[in-house]
């Protein structure tokens, strides 16, 4: 039973999106008798603003998940934001500390990190290419950064959106060498589709599968469908592969640490998690 003093955590989002989040966290925090609920709450973009501190002001709200479109204009509303949601230029995640400040993170990039690494591929001096430069791959480049590659290649087909990570980078990660322009896969350990093809059929590849090495890591974003054109061709050719939806349960234990709520492995989030399919 949800009381006064529930912890809350908001998962704020347009009043269209699919809550998908509650169907993780929840039954996770009910078979670990942990008394926190994540609420879904739908609002609109031009009201953002206005409910964010009054949001807030509840005094047994933890923090909030924070989904599109309000990412970007929750950096303007948060008291401090960490490099990574820096970089990213975007978060998704608010915790309200101890004397009512509020912090901004950005973890959609450390899911992907994350799931890369249980995998035991060595991230610590190597090459990157991050194909899609907007929401999804700018957080996945910087903790990319973050995790310590020696570079990272950019590319996004409007150049200003790399332009403009590349310029971030520099500023937080001044000894990543970064290259822009260039979606060649050829010489990269690493590369990452962080746009939206292969979500339809008929999309083409995001990179020129035939210049990709058998030994290169290749990771995907999309998760409408599990194994995209883009991983089957990659996988054909020997590529070690990191599917979409990794990202996600990945990505929800660095959330469960970030709000104090300990951590979780995603077998153990998968085993709860109530989204069909």
């Amino acid at each position: 039973m949800i009381s006064g003093k529930t912890t809350l955590i908001a998962h704020i989002g347009y009043p269209t999106f699919a809550f998908k989040a509650p169907l993780i966290y929840n039954p996770w925090f009910e078979k670990n008798a942990i008394d926190a609920v994540v609420v879904p709450m739908g609002v609109k973009a031009e009201e953002y603003r206005e409910l964010f501190p009054l949001l807030f002001r509840m005094s047994n709200i933890r923090g909030a998940l924070v989904t599109m479109p309000h990412k970007v204009v929750t950096c303007e509303l948060v008291d401090q934001l960490t490099p990574i949601a820096a970089v990213a230029g975007a978060t998704n995640a608010v915790l309200v500390r101890d004397d009512g400040s509020l912090v901004g993170d950005q973890f959609d990039g450390a899911g992907f990190v994350r799931g890369v690494q249980r995998k035991g591929f060595p991230l610590d001096g190597a090459r990157a290419l991050v194909v899609g430069n907007g929401g999804v791959g700018s957080p996945i480049a910087a903790s990319l950064a973050a995790a310590g590659i020696g570079s990272i290649g950019l590319f996004d087909p409007h150049t200003a959106a790399s332009e403009a990570l590349a310029g971030r980078l520099a500023e937080h990660f001044p000894d990543l060498e970064i290259g822009i322009g260039s979606k060649d896969p050829e010489g990269y350990d690493l590369v990452v589709n962080a746009t939206p093809l292969g979500m339809n059929d008929g999309d083409p590849l995001p990179v020129d599968v035939d210049r990709i090495a058998p030994s290169t890591f290749v990771g995907e974003v999309v998760m409408k469908q599990e194994i995209t054109p883009f991983l089957a061709a990659a996988r054909a050719k020997g590529c070690p592969i990191q599917v979409g939806s990794d990202m996600l349960f990945e990505m929800i234990p660095a959330y469960l640490e970030f709000f104090g709520f300990g951590t979780a492995t995603p077998e153990e989030l998968r085993a709860v998690s109530q989204i069909p399919g």
